[in-house]
């Protein structure tokens, strides 16, 4: 079967010569379902695979409110179902108000990044100019996806199978007025869903849970001294970590509407650690070197410490937010460019009974997007898989592996012109050990103008897939990605022998 479930008008101009809408960039028209009977298979899906590997992507549709930047795009969610031996592809917009809105107008309506100050309607995100793209995060809760954008938006539900789009979810999207940030996590064992966001408002952060049967049954406030712009939390069997970085809005330049976003290397770090169902009252806040993070690898509990390991900006270059420079696209590429804005990965303890930080680093290649095994998240874990980039550009050239016992790594990397996105990891049927299973990611490959899907050993990454499943179309790269276990995709029941032990 192959099918073009439906076809999308661009509207961005021939003229346009924005680098981030041209070549691994260039967005997608058309949505598909087509299966291994019509694609093309190299080598063999593995029969133990069982679940659903999910990407999303920004893909724009119309010729943006000033310059486009490429965390503005639509969200488009790009799905590959596993089972038996056999692959399912479909890749569907994720039908935010924004997207319908924009398609009956035939034009775009909101602004993105980098011109918060032409919004003319209200939008989304922690500026609240935006439009709701959608288009960062995406993992499964309940049984139904939830795709976000990273400021703070709806939690847009999706069929995993289907991924048709069924709306803001009903059970509690209106309890949560300031959105959902990206990169809410899933305990494997509770099936709870531990979440943030940040508006520019007082408390200025709030943190929630959501229970394995879709009923909010937290959500408090956590105050901060002002508006920040954090990315990313984390767990443990029984607590959070949230983050607040000195890399945040100028604020005197926000009182006059102004968003200069900077970054104040004379303040440190402070990572809040609270209990689970804890609120503001029982935060512990622990000071760390100054840097800001993106994204963290898993955090856990070891004795009287919390440990959290992963990508450490030490220094970051901020590109000032409503530039127009006639070398705005530089800027932009320079800000996303990682071998000149470094991220290593970097490992934090937090003594609970001293109140004291312990950090170091783990490695001095730069790495971005580490994952590991959802059976893992919260609890100790030895594997972490990390994106490496192409220098001089916001493009991710291979996959490394980092053995955090040994201290070994193990890396692939795609060959020139072919751009990867975030891995996930897919433990086997009946998998016995961490690593024992497979390493999914998309991949564009410029050269043969296609987009594949490769799976690979997870304990062997550097002997290159075991099998590579050819999409109907070349795609746009994309970032962030989710791995749908197979006793997951209808709810919360993960097999607990999958999980392992306290």
């Amino acid at each position: 079967m192959l099918e073009v479930f439906n076809t999308v008008q661009l509207t961005i101009a021939p003229g346009n010569d924005n680098p981030f809408l041209h070549g691994p960039f260039e967005p997608n028209a058309r949505e598909y379902t087509a299966d291994t009977d019509t694609l093309k298979v190299i080598g063999e899906i593995p029969k133990d695979l069982h679940g659903i590997f999910v990407r999303n992507t920004h893909n724009q549709v119309h010729e943006s409110i000033g310059v486009y930047h490429p965390f503005d795009g639509d969200g488009m969610l790009h799905a590959v179902h596993f089972e038996n031996g056999r692959a399912t592809y479909r890749n569907r917009f994720v039908r935010t108000t924004g997207f319908l809105a924009e398609q009956a107008a035939g034009r775009s309506l909101w602004p993105g990044l980098m011109a918060p100050q032409l919004a003319a309607r209200r939008g989304w995100g922690a500026i609240g100019a935006m439009k709701d793209n959608a288009g960062t995060d995406v993992l499964c809760h309940t049984g139904k996806l939830i795709s976000v954008m990273s400021q703070g938006s709806e939690p847009w539900r999706l069929d995993p199978i289907t991924l048709e789009t069924l709306g803001p979810d009903q059970n509690w999207a209106r309890k949560v007025p300031d959105g959902l940030s990206s990169h809410f996590k899933v305990d494997p064992e509770t099936g709870e869903m531990m979440f943030f966001n940040y508006p520019e408002h007082w408390p200025y952060m709030h943190y929630g849970i959501i229970d394995r049967n879709n009923q909010l049954t937290h959500y408090v406030p956590i105050e901060l001294p002002g508006p920040r712009w954090p990315h990313d939390l984390g767990i443990t069997r029984n607590y959070t970590i949230l983050h607040d970085l000195p890399h945040f809005f100028d604020p005197e330049a926000l009182k006059r509407g102004e968003r200069k976003l900077g970054f104040y290397p004379d303040m440190p770090a402070r990572f809040g650690v609270v209990p689970r169902h804890g609120g503001n009252d029982q935060i512990r806040w622990f000071e760390a070197s100054s840097c800001f993070i993106l994204h963290i690898s898993n955090c856990y509990e070891d004795g009287d410490e919390i440990v959290m390991d992963g990508c450490i900006m030490p220094k970051p270059f901020v590109a000032p937010v409503g530039y127009e420079g006639k070398d705005i696209y530089e800027r932009i590429r320079s800000r996303l460019d990682k071998p000149n804005n470094k991220t290593m990965m970097h490992r934090w303890r937090f003594n609970l009974k001293t109140g004291k930080t312990s950090e170091q680093y783990i490695d001095d290649e730069v790495t971005e997007f580490p994952v590991c095994s959802n059976d893992y998240v919260g609890r100790p874990y030895r594997y972490s898989y990390n994106i490496l980039y192409k220098k001089g550009d916001w493009l991710f050239s291979g996959l490394k592996r980092y053995d955090l016992l040994t201290g070994q790594t193990m890396r692939y990397e795609y060959g020139e012109g072919r751009y990867g996105s975030e891995p996930q990891v897919a433990r086997r049927i009946g998998a016995k050990a961490e690593d024992d299973g497979y390493v999914i990611v998309m991949v564009a490959d410029m050269n043969a103008n296609r987009s594949e899907v490769l799976v690979l050993d997870a304990a062997n990454i550097s002997a290159g897939p075991v099998a590579t499943i050819v999409l109907p179309e070349r795609m746009c790269c994309g970032t962030h990605a989710c791995w749908v276990e197979g006793d997951r995709i209808h709810g919360e029941a993960r097999a607990l022998e999958a999980i392992p032990a306290a």
